[in-house]
């Protein structure tokens, strides 16, 4: 006596004496699918290293919310003339903001320390812009973050990441110009 089963995925009945089409069918709607790999947040976009994160607190900026202190610096950009930065593994040096996230035991347990970083990892994914000033940034919670409603955490991270592109944008441009008075820099 055979058996049979049946198995639902993503909408689709197959049963054990399906033909070859409707396997082919069904690895064409897996792969339109969506994966985990997707929804995460980026390594590219990440700030890992001890030495990026002395470096945005010493040189940087803060910007001040109800939730969060956004410290951020911005990253030297590479021209033509210049040598194109690298990373340590070779690759060239990213582009667009860099985050990276400080939370201190003083927040709470491992419990409540881990959802901090869990609820922040997702309003930067949610959030960070695709292009635009290259730099980087590190956010340091407070422990209101905790009983904030999470559309109010986007907003605030949405907000911070507008304040430090508009700053960034103005002192980038700022450098392009040069001030009334100051003697032109001559070319040999």
């Amino acid at each position: 006596m055979p058996l049979t089963f049946r198995v639902e995925t993503s909408g689709l009945w197959l049963q054990p004496q399906s033909t070859k089409a409707d396997a082919v069918l069904l690895t064409r709607l897996d792969s339109r699918m969506p994966t985990k790999k997707t929804a995460r947040f980026p390594r590219a976009a990440r700030l890992l290293r001890h030495a990026d994160f002395e470096r945005v607190y010493k040189q940087g900026r803060r910007h001040f919310s109800a939730c969060m202190t956004v410290f951020y610096w911005a990253r030297p950009e590479a021209g033509p003339d210049k040598m194109q930065t690298k990373t340590r593994a070779g690759a060239p040096a990213p582009h667009g903001l860099r985050v990276g996230f400080t939370v201190g035991r003083v927040l709470g347990g491992a419990v409540q320390r881990n959802r901090i970083k869990r609820r922040l990892r997702e309003a930067v994914r949610m959030t960070l812009p695709a292009a635009g000033v290259a730099a980087d940034v590190v956010i340091n919670p407070k422990k209101s973050l905790l009983a904030a409603d999470f559309a109010d955490v986007v907003n605030e991270v949405k907000r911070a990441f507008g304040v430090i592109e508009q700053k960034l944008s103005q002192k980038l441009s700022g450098k392009a110009t040069t001030r009334p008075g100051a003697a032109a820099p001559h070319e040999n």
